[in-house]
């Protein structure tokens, strides 16, 4: 992970996207049940969502910076890198 300081714009985009998912949770309803928001309103948060993704991906390429966080269990072990299987002990005997 880089030690670089988030730009503004970073600090912007992560924000709003925070902000968003945050309203998408609050409205969420049971199956079944109808939605508080109207679909236009929904389609524009998902519309917005993508454009946020979009740009942090174009910032992370100017910076050179890969976009492979990925979510991890808390309980999931951490990967260690790469495992050497040496031949002789796949061998049948």
């Amino acid at each position: 992970m880089s030690d670089e300081i988030p730009s503004k714009e970073e600090n912007i985009l992560a924000a709003v996207k925070l902000v968003l998912t945050q309203v998408i949770r609050d409205t969420a309803t049971s199956p079944g049940i109808k939605h508080p928001l109207s679909e236009p309103t929904i389609g524009g948060l998902r519309d917005c969502l993508v454009m946020i993704s979009q740009r942090e991906q174009e910032l992370a390429a100017e910076a050179g910076r890969e976009m492979n966080a990925r979510p991890r269990y808390t309980d999931e072990p951490k990967p260690q890198g790469d495992v050497v299987v040496s031949i002789d002990s796949i061998k049948r005997k």
